[in-house]
């Protein structure tokens, strides 16, 4: 089971803790970790990328960035992550920030629907983020999640790029997840808990 986890750094009490929150998710065999903080200003988001970077250093954890490719790789970032909703150009745009690095551009992005999903694949994004796939909390709302099925048909529309479940997942319903065809699970709230310790990223 391969481990995607997404940051906010309102979940922690003080931005050392979320770093040392980065230092166990790589400890623990976390894959991609995805630097989420849309709200911060550059001057903001420069220095706590490149503490994450640093943070995760040594180990086989990705970081990747969700803003700017540009600016991603100047922060040492592995590379990015996309919402859903850009044009086709934008995978390859964001390719093309990471030129001057010894590493291709790792390219995250959020699919919603089965197009969607076909675009990313036909457009070269190294894996994909389905979502919602259980019930997503909005504010004081939520959203109905798109179910196993939906997951299952993203999986094989989107074969051979990976798939990884987003909304919703939790500890119980991660294998689930996986046994609708998904290559992992991603989420937020999970990897800020220590929920996500018993997840087994080996299996």
């Amino acid at each position: 089971m391969q481990l995607y986890a997404i940051t906010d750094r309102r979940l922690f009490p003080t931005p050392a803790a979320l770093l040392e929150q980065a230092r166990l998710w790589a400890a623990g065999g976390v894959q991609f970790l995805q630097i989420r903080e849309k709200d911060l200003a550059p001057q903001e988001l420069a220095p706590l990328a490149a503490a994450i970077v640093l943070a995760v250093r040594g180990s086989r954890t990705r970081v990747l960035l969700n803003g700017p490719a540009s600016f991603a790789a100047e922060t040492g970032c592995d590379g990015v992550h996309l919402p859903s909703g850009l044009p086709p150009s934008a995978i390859a745009g964001a390719t093309a920030a990471f030129v001057a690095k010894p590493d291709p551009a790792i390219v995250s992005i959020s699919c919603h629907t089965l197009d969607e999903v076909e675009a990313a694949r036909s457009h070269r994004a190294t894996l994909i983020l389905f979502a919602p796939v259980f019930e997503k909390r909005l504010s004081e709302k939520s959203a109905p999640g798109k179910g196993l099925e939906a997951l299952a048909a993203a999986c094989r529309l989107a074969a051979p790029v990976p798939v990884f479940a987003l909304g919703g997942v939790t500890a119980e319903n991660a294998r689930d997840c996986l046994a609708a065809g998904a290559a992992g699970i991603a989420a937020i709230r999970l990897f800020a808990s220590g929920n996500w310790r018993s997840l087994d990223a080996h299996s």
